[in-house]
């Protein structure tokens, strides 16, 4: 039989979504919140519960791009933004009763201050440094959200590098181990951000809608409300599976 010398057709490569992380803030009262960003307790339960019922548990993102690399499946990565003091005494009993662990993101530059960025308030406390220290202390993943909660698009070199980097080393010194991941302020990052990050020794970057930017340094992730119970949580899946597919070969995760 003669060979055949016709050109192969291109391989087609699978395609998967990205890692689904969920975005949380404050965990408390939700009654003043203009911005929709804050659970409460028992809303943070029922929302694990439903993970959980569905055979995925919650961790934080180093562990979940590990997991991700090795091909291990059922887990939702799971993280807080910066750095609410209510954390230690909402979230975390929720999360270590349904066996999940998160990142917290914080904010080495205003420990024990408030979120002074948010026009609209309300005035919630922040993490104190001994705050921070039992957050990594109950086995949680701290990460960097930068000194100051800054638009890093709009600084200068020198003043990203201080909320990158600098931030990296204040959280070292503050917990004894360098931070492995950093979450962008706002959710909103560039490419030069980006670059920045990286080269502070980040090993990941989360954003929320990331847009052209891909890979691990623009991590998308799904932002959570107390609104959202199982079928919201099941519709936000599904938009994300649709919306940050990518070719295996070059997953994030």
């Amino acid at each position: 039989m003669a060979a055949d010398t016709s050109t192969p057709r291109a391989r087609t490569l699978p395609r998967r979504s990205q890692p689904w992380i969920l975005t949380y803030h404050s965990v408390s009262d939700p009654t003043d919140d203009p911005y929709g960003i804050t659970v409460s307790a028992a809303r943070l339960d029922e929302q694990l519960t439903w993970l959980r019922r569905r055979g995925l548990t919650g961790v934080g993102i180093t562990e979940l791009l590990r997991a991700r690399a090795a091909g291990q499946r059922g887990l939702v990565g799971l993280t807080f933004d910066d750095g609410y003091a209510d954390f230690l005494d909402e979230a975390l009993p929720v999360l270590l009763a349904h066996g999940c662990t998160a990142t917290v993101f914080v904010l080495p530059g205003r420990p024990g201050g408030t979120n002074t960025w948010d026009p609209l308030g309300p005035r919630r406390p922040l993490l104190t440094e001994e705050g921070i220290r039992t957050v990594a202390a109950a086995g949680m993943e701290v990460g960097s959200h930068g000194m100051l909660h800054r638009d890093l698009t709009a600084l200068s070199d020198d003043e990203l590098r201080g909320e990158t980097r600098g931030s990296r080393d204040a959280l070292a010194r503050l917990t004894g181990q360098a931070p492995p991941g950093f979450c962008y302020p706002y959710g909103t990052a560039d490419r030069r951000v980006l670059g920045a990050v990286r080269e502070a020794g980040y090993a990941y970057g989360c954003a929320l809608v990331p847009g052209p930017l891909s890979g691990p340094f623009a991590l998308p992730r799904t932002h959570v409300s107390h609104a959202d119970r199982s079928t919201r949580l099941r519709a936000k899946e599904l938009r994300h599976r649709l919306r940050h597919r990518c070719a295996q070969a070059g997953d994030a995760g």
